[in-house]
């Protein structure tokens, strides 16, 4: 499975190396107000395609920013976990005092924990 990953690689990369040789022709951008830009057409594919990327990648900003803030909030909603000091710890547990010992988990959680979290509405 690896050796055929690798070879759909070397394939799409020589497609693309074919396509940058077949393009090299010198290529004018005619902007607005009599602005021109004259680069071969590999790079002008080049740089349209990175702006694309960078204006995606900016586009998602806040909505990470939102999904890390509602990570945070539900870690403060969670109850801390208080084990047993040093003195009361067993030295080796056994699956007795494994299987007896009690679960801890909030009265309620804040939502499924085999679904994601609800999203809010739009203000």
């Amino acid at each position: 499975m690896r050796a055929l990953n690798w070879l759909w690689r070397a394939l799409l990369f020589f497609i693309l190396f074919a396509f940058a040789l077949n393009n090299q022709h010198t290529v004018e951008l005619k902007w607005f107000l009599g602005y021109r830009w004259q680069a071969p057409m590999v790079f002008i594919v080049l740089a349209v395609f990175a702006l694309g990327c960078a204006v995606g990648v900016t586009a998602m900003v806040p909505s990470w920013w939102r999904h890390r803030r509602d990570a945070r909030h539900r870690q403060k909603l969670m109850p801390e976990t208080s084990g047993p000091t040093s003195a009361e710890a067993p030295t080796s547990p056994t699956k007795e005092s494994i299987a007896s010992a009690p679960v801890s988990l909030p009265p309620e959680l804040p939502f499924p924990p085999d679904m994601p979290a609800p999203r809010k509405p739009a203000k």
